[in-house]
């Protein structure tokens, strides 16, 4: 069965904190978006490479993290629903007869847009993949680079390989007294005995080692065991030197992610040293209806901070309006005063003093 056509104002590439922000401009002009990311959820860079790392050049917040800003970025556009579709790509890009833009992405999904704006960063983070020759025969069957569903996991022997946040979640939601498709057991697999991760997540890990239900294995994988086509197991060197077999009838792999151009390249966008070009009026692209914003874009004087991106955001979403609605004359209006944003953003219009 065909997938169903996408129909829509505006996509955005990315949902990192400057194609956050990118969907909270457009919600503030009666636009709702949907946004594409790679990864399985919001936050790009940002949650990826220092989710809990200071920032302090965020306007009027002294101190917060990549998963703090994330966190208000989504809070705060809640009140526009946009729509958001993870774990792809956007495969190709074409500019339509009637003006709009044809997108598919890597998962098969079509959308039909009248205005793309393109927050892709560094570009897409994809999933480091195991370096293990023959291993990936066994791709998107045993071997998993994101947690799949936890009914094909039931009764398996399950192998988490990789020590940092994601591979922890994994963990805890592989063993969470909720899920009643329980393995047959569950074995943490990491290089060494050291887990980097938030406080609470570590405590939990902790405990479900401390009560057997998590085996922790501190060792590097050197080979695997195959019988008629299927993987059983897994050859590792432990800190010791000893080499040993770990069984393993599903392998999730968690060793972080790298960010690649993809296919940004071949959409036809003029690009110079892989940034897409843009002017500075709106931050559009040589292609009318295609806006780049954040690190991914380039222009004389650019400066590759968070800030930086919000001001080209803003810029770019009054700038797709004429593609968006070409009938309606955009006011420039403000959060403080105007009722109309109000009402969109959900908050009550403060009463004048009598």
């Amino acid at each position: 069965m065909a997938t169903p056509l996408i129909e829509a104002d505006a996509v955005v590439i990315g949902a990192g904190p400057v194609g956050l922000f990118q969907v909270f401009q457009l919600g503030l002009l009666e636009v709702q978006a949907h946004v594409i990311d790679a990864l399985p959820y919001a936050g790009g860079q940002c949650i990826e490479l220092y989710a809990d790392k200071p920032i302090y050049d965020i306007p009027a917040i002294p101190l917060t993290t990549g998963r703090g800003l994330t966190e208000s970025l989504l809070q705060q556009i809640a009140p526009f629903g946009a729509q958001m579709h993870f774990g792809q790509q956007v495969a190709s890009v074409r500019r339509l007869d009637d003006g709009r833009i044809h997108l598919t992405t890597t998962t098969g999904k079509q959308f039909r847009t009248k205005a793309l704006f393109v927050a892709a960063g560094v570009g897409a983070f994809v999933a480091r993949s195991l370096q293990l020759e023959g291993i990936a025969a066994f791709e998107r069957t045993q071997l998993h680079y994101r947690t799949p569903k936890l009914n094909t996991l039931a009764k398996q022997h399950v192998v988490i390989h990789g020590g940092g946040d994601a591979a922890l979640e994994c963990a805890l939601e592989v063993l969470a007294p909720g899920n009643t498709h329980r393995p047959a057991s569950v074995t943490l697999l990491h290089r060494r005995d050291v887990l980097v991760a938030e406080a609470d997540t570590l405590a939990r890990i902790q405990a479900l080692r401390a009560n057997g239900t998590l085996r922790f294995v501190a060792a590097q994988i050197t080979g695997f065991e195959a019988s008629d086509g299927t993987l059983t197991a897994l050859q590792i060197l432990d800190a010791e030197g000893q080499t040993r077999a770990l069984p393993a009838d599903q392998l999730l792999v968690f060793l972080g992610v790298s960010p690649k151009m993809g296919p940004i390249a071949d959409w036809g966008l003029a690009m110079e040293r892989k940034q897409v070009e843009v002017n500075t009026e709106n931050f559009g692209t040589n292609i009318p209806g295609i806006f780049a914003v954040g690190d991914i874009n380039n222009y004389p004087g650019k400066k590759k901070l968070i800030l930086c991106g919000f001001h080209e955001a803003t810029l770019a979403a009054y700038g797709a309006m004429p593609f968006i609605f070409p009938e309606k004359k955009v006011m420039l209006q403000y959060t403080t005063t105007s009722p109309r944003l109000h009402a969109l953003l959900g908050v009550q219009t403060p009463q004048k003093n009598a």
